[in-house]
């Protein structure tokens, strides 16, 4: 009876013919499987082919064109549109503003929404057991009201805020004894008007993300937290060793959508600088395309600059996903669980 047993459990463990190296039987096509396929895979790619990717075929097709936008008359141009697309200093400063937002915007508001997040999720006393602060409900809230505003609001009320003679800014500063900053123009300044911009769309932003960074520290093990306050790392040192890394991917897509709303920051900028700003200090892609489009009615010549602004976000993107690839992103998921199953074996042996 062993033997037969043994020899059942060998002919039921001999490996298939595609584990030896050899090829695969294909499955057969069943009915759920074509409708599984049909619906799952089928519909979602016809999706996106028919709203994404044929409209951005049809934009590179009328960006070699000089359409005039209002007439169905148009002569093909090829690339004379992208030519003189970087030959002009506006869109060329507008190409610079743009990346210094896309540097710049997700850099401060990750941090500050970072920081707000651990302090809210971490930052409860020193005794027991790692907990947040008291009242944390009401703290998330406060942080996330500005992301509920729309954008356009956001940017009239700072508008009206930024104002050189009855803003509200230049007055709490004048009563604090400031008197340089007495009819300030916040947004008609060279210097000034590019940070009024980025603070504006930090404040608007921040409370997303940091809701969006509680979330995912409320996901990381509670028990790394009290490995590592035994062994004597402080709220710092925890943060940097065991939140960030665990939370990385959420921090890379907080990223990559923040830089693309900076790349368009359309709706900031239109609203407390239709013109650009002073100089075009403040001139994104978006409104350059805007301005070329629906007022110069040079349609063929704006889509080249949608173009070029897809192009930048795709490179954008990407960017991103390099670095986090090349300085070791996914490292810190395995690190903590190797330190989890560490203190699992360890609690293992005691008993």
């Amino acid at each position: 009876m062993k033997d037969t047993i043994t020899t059942s459990d060998t002919a039921s463990r001999r490996p298939t013919p595609a584990a030896r190296g050899g090829r695969p039987r294909r499955r057969k096509l069943t009915f759920d499987r074509v409708t599984f396929f049909l619906a799952f895979l089928g519909v979602p790619l016809a999706i996106f082919v028919l709203f994404v990717l044929y409209p951005f075929v049809q934009a590179i097709f009328w960006a070699m064109t000089d359409w005039r936008g209002f007439s169905p008359d148009y002569k093909f141009v090829g690339l004379d549109n992208f030519t003189k697309m970087f030959q002009d200093d506006i869109f060329l400063k507008a190409l610079r503003n743009v990346a210094l937002l896309a540097v710049c915007v997700p850099l401060v508001t990750l941090t500050l929404a970072l920081g707000v997040a651990v302090a809210i999720t971490l930052g409860g006393p020193s005794k027991g057991p790692v907990r947040g602060i008291r009242g944390a409900s009401f703290y998330r809230i406060i942080s996330f009201f500005p992301y509920v505003v729309p954008a356009i609001i956001v940017g009239l009320v700072w508008a009206q805020m930024y104002d050189p003679n009855a803003g509200l800014l230049n007055g709490v500063l004048t009563g604090l004894g400031l008197d340089g900053f007495d009819k300030f123009a916040w947004l008609g300044e060279t210097m000034s008007a590019m940070p009024a911009l980025m603070f504006v769309i930090v404040w608007g932003l921040v409370g997303f993300y940091a809701v969006l960074f509680i979330a995912a520290i409320k996901g990381v093990p509670g028990e790394l937290y009290e490995a590592a306050k035994i062994d004597g790392a402080g709220r710092f040192r925890t943060t940097i060793s065991i939140t960030l890394p665990s939370i990385r991917d959420t921090v890379q897509t907080g990223y990559i959508y923040l830089g693309i709303a900076a790349l368009d920051s359309f709706v900031y900028v239109q609203a407390m600088l239709p013109g650009g700003g002073p100089d075009n200090s403040t001139l994104t892609i978006s409104q350059r395309l805007f301005t070329v489009a629906f007022a110069k009615q040079q349609f063929g010549y704006a889509t080249a600059m949608g173009v070029v602004l897809a192009v930048v976000t795709l490179v954008f993107a990407a960017l991103v996903f390099l670095v986090n690839r090349l300085t070791g992103g996914g490292e810190g998921k395995k690190k903590a669980r190797g330190l989890k199953a560490r203190r699992a074996g360890a609690k293992g042996v005691a008993q």
